[in-house]
């Protein structure tokens, strides 16, 4: 009993030595405290706003390419030809499988869509086109297209010989709402067969190979056009994140697994789909890493600029405590406990300003082009996919965690090196010190 209580009192002394060591130094600690709180605040909004931004590209991306995860035959990604798609019978799987209670509360939209290579003509001369098939109302809750929407209206279910157009098609074949359109493409038998549709509507992306290419027409139509009949080149996928998505392709190889091991279906997720993307977004993340690498530094040389300050200005009084009984091992613990104190009231500090700033851009988000300038004062391209300069922060308690463990690491090893300069100060040459 009495040894506990021994060392209950040595420990009072100790933080109380340390907290008094803090409370003299009033500018120091404020100084390396406000450092702290500023880059803590930083690591915090900073991780916040980049999950935001990476999932705001994802998002966009995905939903004018292949979903979070694609279905579709293994052959299509490398031919893009009419010739290798899904077979009426394997969709009618796929689309079970996505209908089932362990995959249905996972999934936010599902699209099957048939991709064709073709060219639209009108009186006004004949361009290049990439039509796209499509269930409209499916389509509705998978894309963002029918928010594009410019003139008319997007296709409806009772649609037939209508189509969606892009502006830059529209322009340059000279149509407009009602204009005929003549579709042609080659069919299942590889023959250049036409189609006949009437522009219903015309969208927007901001993205020229989109604007000027895309058609969406009924997939019924197509089915009839091509003969393909209800056959589709890919079933798009989308959840609530990007975080869902490794496990629900796991659970798609699974439910699919007869037809994946007969060679004529193969599940992807968005980044074996979409390669440019997932490389644009682990660059991000580099420079994100190699910012936050900077920021840890700068921490960890104000919380040693600190504590070993204290440590050299104050050889006469860890020599006079020294010489009262305190051991070397309890001055170290002295300086390492300042170190701690400092690290943890400051992070916690800097999480709590961080997290606010994240909760304060929740709603409305984040408006890149207030940094960027006018050009990005509407929407943001890379390559095919445009994307919405306006970014939500996507808190996380796992980074948050990640953060806090971190950068109390850091205030550790930044604390180790001035504790142990302060186990082996001499208490006789302590003594000459001055105050």
């Amino acid at each position: 009993m009495m040894i506990a209580r021994r060392k209950a009192f040595q420990i009072r002394v100790i933080a109380v030595l340390a907290l008094r060591n803090l409370r003299r130094q009033v500018r120091r600690t404020l100084l390396t405290a406000t450092a702290i709180i500023l880059g803590a605040g930083m690591l915090v909004f900073s991780n916040a706003i980049g999950d935001g931004t990476h999932e705001q590209w994802i998002d966009d991306g995905v939903r004018t390419g292949s979903g979070h995860a694609t279905i579709e035959h293994p052959a299509f990604r490398m031919s893009r030809k009419l010739e290798d798609r899904l077979a009426a019978d394997v969709r009618a799987v796929a689309e079970a499988a996505l209908a089932t209670p362990d995959l249905a509360d996972r999934v936010t939209g599902v699209s099957a869509q048939l991709t064709i290579s073709g060219m639209a003509s009108s009186a006004a001369g004949a361009r290049p086109a990439h039509i796209l098939a499509v269930d409209p109302q499916a389509e509705v809750d998978f894309t963002n297209l029918d928010d594009q929407v410019i003139e008319g209206r997007y296709l409806q279910s009772d649609d037939r010989l209508a189509a969606f157009v892009g502006v830059g098609l529209v322009e340059t074949l000279d149509l407009r709402l009602g204009s005929r359109l003549v579709l042609t493409a080659q069919d299942t038998n590889k023959e250049i067969v036409g189609q006949l549709v009437r522009v219903v509507g015309v969208f927007r992306n901001g993205a020229p190979p989109v604007d000027n290419t895309v058609v969406h027409i009924p997939l019924a139509i197509a089915g009839e056009w091509l003969g393909s009949g209800d056959d589709v080149s890919k079933i798009a996928v989308m959840v609530e994140d990007s975080t869902e998505v490794s496990s629900l392709v796991r659970r798609l190889r699974q439910a699919l697994a007869d037809p994946v091991d007969a060679g004529r279906v193969t599940v992807l997720g968005w980044r074996e789909a979409m390669p440019a993307l997932a490389s644009l977004v682990a660059v991000d993340q580099f420079g994100s890493y190699v910012i936050f690498a900077i920021l840890f530094v700068i921490i960890g040389f104000g919380i040693v600029n600190t504590v070993l300050m204290s440590v050299l200005h104050r050889h006469r009084e860890f020599g006079v405590l020294q010489a009262l009984g305190l051991t070397p091992r309890q001055t170290g613990a002295v300086v390492l406990l300042e170190g701690l104190l400092l690290t943890t009231v400051s992070t916690l500090v800097g999480v709590g300003l961080g997290t606010w700033l994240t909760w304060y851009f929740l709603g409305d988000g984040f408006d890149m082009a207030v940094i960027a300038g006018d050009s990005l004062a509407n929407n943001m391209e890379m390559g095919s996919v445009v994307i919405d300069p306006i970014i939500i922060p996507m808190f996380s308690v796992a980074r948050t965690l990640q953060t806090i463990g971190w950068i109390m690491l850091i205030g550790i090893l930044a604390s180790i090196y001035p504790a142990l300069r302060a186990t082996r100060i001499d208490i006789a040459e302590s003594m000459k010190f001055d105050q």
